[in-house]
C-alpha cells in the first residue's frame, strides 16, 4: 500500500529544509505520495519540485516576520491573515485523514496543526535554538503537542538544542543536520576574481523584495566606504526576482551606476572605480570564495556561517532584516556575527561597518575561529539524508 505524507512549514527557510528533506525521502522511497501545505508565502519551493500544494497560499506584507515588529501582525491581519490561516486548517484536516505521516518543520503553528490532525507526525524545530537564550523556552501548547504519543520524533537544528531539550525531558529530540547546509554546490560560474590581488567580500541582501533592493543600497554604502581606506573585490549573490531595471533604478538612487552585465560601478573622490558585479544562481560559489560577508539576510548568512565565514551586519529598515533580527542572529550563530549599528539610518554608519569590515579581515585568529564556530553551530553537510533516514522508520 502506497504510504501518504504531508509536509506542513512556515517560512522560506523552513519550505527549504523541508523540500530537501522530501527530496531524500523521495531518493530513498520513491513510492511515497507526498504533498505540502506552506503556512506561509506561496509554496515556490515546493511548486518548482511539482510537489502538490493542498490548500490556499497568500503573501502576505510581513512576509511571516510578523513577530519582528506589531505592526506587521497589523498589517497581515488587514491583509486577511485570519481568514487564509482558517482555510488552511481546514484543508490540512481533511487531507490529513488519509495520510500515515505528518512532518511540521518550523515552529508552534504547524506543530500545533499536526498534532490536531489526530495522525502521527514528526516535528523539525527550525525556528528556534537554545543558542538564542541558553535554554529553550517552549510554548505549553507546543509543549503539550511534543509530549503526544502523536509525536514520532523531534528533529532540532543544532546538537547544543537537542540536549537541552533531552534535559528538559524530550527523550524523542534529536539532532541529525541542518539540511541547508546540502544545498551548498558551486556551479563553477566565473566570478572573475583577481585571486593574487584583492581579498573578495560577498554581499548578501536577501531574497525578499523590495526589501532586499533597500538593502543591497544600504550594503553599497558599506562598500563605497570601504574603498576609501583599501582595494577589495565585491561580489553580490542575488536571487532571480533582480531585474536589471531594478539595478538601474538602484543604482541612480545611491549615486551608483549600472553598466549592465551585473555590474554596479561608482567613482570615488579619488577618482578610483569601485565595482560590485552582481550573479544570480552563484550563492555557494561567491560564498566559498569570499574572505567576508556583508549579510543582510535569514538562511543565507546561516549558511555563510556553516561554511566558516565571518558576517558583517547592519540593521536595515525590514520588514524582515532589523536590528532586532540581527541581534537575535549573533545570539543565534555566535562569535561568527557582528552587527553595527542599531538603526539604518545612524549617523556615520557605513564608515564604522568599513572599518569593522578591515579590522575582520586583518585579524586570522578571529578567522580561524570563525571555522570551528560555523561546524558547532551548523553541523556539517548530509542532515536531509540522515534526517529522511529517520522518518523512514515511522512509515
Amino acid at each position: 500500500m502506497i504510504k501518504q505524507v504531508l509536509f506542513l512549514s512556515n517560512g522560506h527557510g523552513e519550505d527549504l529544509n523541508a523540500s530537501l528533506i522530501l527530496q531524500a525521502l523521495l531518493e530513498s522511497n520513491p513510492a511515497l505520495t507526498i504533498a505540502a501545505m506552506p503556512l506561509v508565502g506561496d509554496g515556490t519551493t515546493y511548486r518548482r519540485l511539482n510537489i502538490p500544494i493542498i490548500g490556499p497560499t497568500q503573501t502576505l506584507p510581513s512576509g511571516g516576520m510578523i513577530y519582528t515588529h506589531v505592526f506587521n501582525l497589523i498589517k497581515d491581519l488587514w491583509s486577511g491573515l485570519i481568514k487564509l490561516t482558517w482555510r488552511q486548517i481546514q484543508a490540512i484536516l481533511k487531507y490529513s485523514k488519509n495520510c500515515d505521516l505528518l512532518i511540521a518543520v518550523g515552529d508552534i503553528f504547524p506543530i500545533t496543526v499536526a498534532y490536531l490532525s489526530g495522525r502521527p507526525f514528526v516535528a523539525f524545530i527550525v525556528s528556534t535554538s537554545s543558542y538564542y537564550e541558553g535554554r529553550i523556552k517552549i510554548p505549553w501548547i507546543t509543549r503539550w503537542c511534543l509530549k503526544s504519543p502523536k509525536c514520532q520524533q523531534i528533529f532540532t537544528r543544532d546538537a547544543f538544542t537537542a540536549q537541552d531539550l533531552q534535559q528538559q525531558g524530550f527523550k524523542k529530540a534529536v539532532f541529525s543536520g541542518y539540511p541547508v547546509m546540502d544545498v551548498l554546490h558551486r556551479t563553477e560560474t566565473d566570478l572573475a576574481l583577481d585571486k593574487f590581488y584583492q581579498p573578495m567580500i560577498a554581499l548578501l541582501p536577501g531574497s525578499r523584495l523590495p526589501e532586499a533592493l533597500n538593502n543591497l543600497a544600504l550594503l553599497l554604502n558599506i562598500c563605497e566606504e570601504i574603498a576609501k581606506i583599501r582595494p577589495i573585490q565585491y561580489r553580490a549573490a542575488l536571487v532571480s526576482n533582480f531585474t536589471e531595471d531594478d539595478l538601474n533604478t538602484l543604482g541612480q538612487k545611491v549615486g551608483w551606476r549600472y553598466i549592465g552585465e551585473g555590474k554596479l560601478i561608482k567613482r570615488t573622490e579619488k577618482d578610483e572605480i569601485v565595482m560590485v558585479r552582481c550573479f544570480y544562481n552563484a550563492f555557494a560559489d561567491i560564498v566559498y570564495e569570499s574572505d567576508l560577508v556583508l549579510g543582510m539576510a535569514g538562511t543565507a548568512v546561516e549558511q555563510a556561517v556553516g561554511l566558516g565565514k565571518p558576517v558583517l551586519q547592519i540593521p536595515g529598515y525590514g520588514p524582515q532584516f532589523t536590528y532586532r533580527f540581527a541581534e537575535a542572529q549573533m545570539r543565534l550563530l555566535g562569535l561568527s556575527v557582528t552587527t553595527v549599528g542599531k538603526k539604518p539610518n545612524e549617523a556615520n554608519l557605513f564608515p564604522h561597518a568599513a572599518q569593522e569590515a578591515i579590522k575582520i579581515l586583518h585579524d586570522p585568529d578571529y578567522l580561524h575561529s570563525c571555522v570551528a564556530n560555523g561546524r558547532e553551530r551548523m553541523g556539517s553537510q548530509g542532515g536531509s539524508q540522515e534526517i529522511a533516514k529517520k522518518i523512514s522508520y515511522f512509515l
